[in-house]
């Protein structure tokens, strides 16, 4: 009898589910989805901060990844085109193929900049034709996202959506007081300290969240290497300016921008690509990069 009441017992007791399996394309969003998720999510990053986003290696162990996956949380815009949808095809996970609940779009949920008018052509460079895929870089956006993914966990997760949601509303609320902090330490500068140019055309989200003013990019279009034509050019604005800063993430090449740097007087900023998963937060990250900025802008 008392082995009887053991196995009942047993049977009654709540089952445990296995922790969601989720990937993300970028490290930020793989931070995201982390502190969104908690224990209730295993959380891997296809690619690291030290590469460009656009090009990464597209390895066979990330398909066994994507094979094992309940979810997959992409940057979006085209951003990973030229290396995730075929990583998709071969991992042949259903549960992750775009249009299904399992595969989150973050930039559905963000407020674009850098969308493109008119007809697009291979001539303008890397041109993204739903807009400017780099809004990570912007807590403001990271909020937005947030909030996404903790729906799209909830779709996957029913009987924790509501974790997921309020974990997400929690970390929107915390990057949202963040951007406002900065937003208002940044307006004390001179303004002619808000300025800057860019290597790539990556950094138009910081630029708005900040209140900086971004002149020039150091690449002619975007994608296309620099010129000596077009590099002549962008040194003599920023004399002609007194541009303090050339900022650049750090998988960028830094030989062209450490030359005009030191041409101009002004300081070159090597920002990180994203946040160091899974170690730092992703408020920690855009923290980091507000400071590296403001350390360099300040007179």
């Amino acid at each position: 009898m008392k082995k009887i009441l053991i196995i009942l017992m047993f049977f009654a007791m709540p089952a445990f589910a296995a922790p969601l399996q989720v990937v993300a394309t970028l490290p930020s969003l793989a931070a995201i989805a982390k502190e969104v998720g908690g224990p209730l999510v295993q959380v891997e990053a296809l690619t690291s901060p030290h590469q460009d986003p656009h090009y990464a290696d597209a390895k066979p162990s990330l398909i066994v990844t994507l094979n094992r996956a309940d979810a997959v949380i992409v940057n979006g815009l085209e951003l990973e085109v030229g290396w995730l949808p075929p990583l998709l095809q071969q991992a042949r996970n259903g549960k992750i193929q775009k249009g299904t609940p399992g595969y989150i779009d973050a930039a559905a949920s963000v407020q674009l900049l850098g969308v493109p008018k008119g007809v697009i052509d291979r001539a303008m460079g890397d041109v993204h034709p739903g807009g400017n895929p780099h809004f990570l870089i912007d807590p403001r956006a990271g909020a937005r996202v947030a909030v996404a993914i903790g729906q799209g966990l909830g779709r996957l997760d029913a009987a924790h959506a509501a974790t997921y949601q309020q974990n997400a509303a929690a970390l929107a609320q915390k990057l949202t007081a963040l951007a406002k902090a900065e937003t208002a330490r940044f307006a004390q500068l001179p303004p002619a300290r808000r300025t800057l140019v860019a290597y790539h055309d990556s950094l138009l989200y910081l630029v708005d969240w900040l209140g900086l003013r971004q002149i020039a990019t150091l690449e002619p279009r975007p994608g296309i290497a620099p010129n000596p034509q077009h590099v002549a050019e962008v040194l003599q604005q920023m004399k002609a300016a007194a541009v303090p800063v050339i900022a650049q993430e750090a998988f960028y090449p830094e030989n062209t921008s450490k030359t005009v740097s030191k041409l101009a007087g002004a300081k070159l900023v090597s920002l990180p690509g994203g946040a160091r998963f899974p170690t730092e937060t992703y408020e920690d990250h855009v923290r980091g990069l507000a400071q590296a900025l403001y350390s360099a802008l300040a007179p």
